[in-house]
């Protein structure tokens, strides 16, 4: 079943002052507003849990698997763990982009580290019983914000897998949290911008991934000034930004799990 988002945020009445006479973007979006996106769960049939997200030309699909143990350091712990991959399709990219068999490369780890950070606040490890659940987070397409879109639809594909586990009676359904999403905001020729594009992403001037909770909590936030450094007003700005875009990341990650 898939989930298309089409209506732009600047329709709900929350565009911010000043923002109206903007410059064009590659795909004609306003500065706020979100690319299209769809949730199509259990688009691969033999995990646990499987969702395809597609955020404008970026696709992403992420796969659960469950063991039924947890790493040696948590042994008898009584808690379980959650911990994440990354990798791109060798042409997910314009380029070709090498299988990483030598080793992974630092870019990887990181982003393999970001998801799993982000997506352990979205359940309660202590009620998941000695079990890990593994996200897969296969690049399939690459347009920008692939590690906030992982994150985005990751959270969908857990959420399958616990629900799962709780019809099962293996866990109690609280294991699960509340939503978690992310989403890519940055400054690009002077403007604030919502979910960059790949040709945006690599002439921004100010480049922010963000991951909330449904309540506006911040898990994590990760920015750089790639060239000169950047105001604490803009960084409250583009945080504005990212909580209106992961507010209609989260409905959409609700109205898919009804």
């Amino acid at each position: 079943m898939a989930f298309t988002l089409l209506v732009p945020l600047s329709s709900r009445g929350i565009i911010s002052p000043g923002m109206s006479d903007h410059l064009a973007r590659p795909d004609g979006r306003r500065p706020d507003e979100l690319r299209p996106v769809s949730l199509v769960l259990n688009y691969v049939e033999y995990p646990e849990g499987s969702v395809l997200i597609e955020l404008g030309r970026t696709r992403v699909l992420c796969n659960v698997s469950v063991e039924e143990q947890v790493p040696a350091w948590m042994d008898k712990r009584g808690a379980g763990w959650l911990t994440a991959e990354y990798a791109l399709l060798p042409r997910s990219t314009h380029t070709r982009t090498p299988r990483e068999t030598g080793g992974l490369r630092g870019r990887t780890q990181e982003i393999r580290r970001f998801i799993g950070r982000s997506l352990r606040a979205a359940v309660a490890l202590d009620l998941l019983g000695e079990r890990t659940l593994i996200v897969d987070c296969d690049v399939l397409q690459a347009d920008g914000g692939t590690r906030t879109a992982a994150i985005s639809g990751g959270y969908v594909a857990v959420a399958l897998v616990v629900r799962r586990l709780a019809e099962r009676g293996l866990v109690e359904p609280e294991a699960l949290r509340p939503p978690v999403a992310a989403i890519s905001v940055g400054v690009v020729s002077g403007e604030v911008r919502l979910d960059l594009c790949y040709d945006e992403d690599r002439n921004a001037e100010v480049d922010l991934n963000v991951v909330m909770t449904d309540d506006g909590r911040l898990i994590e936030v990760q920015g750089t000034a790639e060239g000169a450094p950047f105001s604490r007003e803009t960084l409250d700005r583009m945080l504005d930004l990212a909580a209106q875009g992961i507010g209609r990341l989260i409905e959409q990650q609700r109205e898919a799990l009804v």
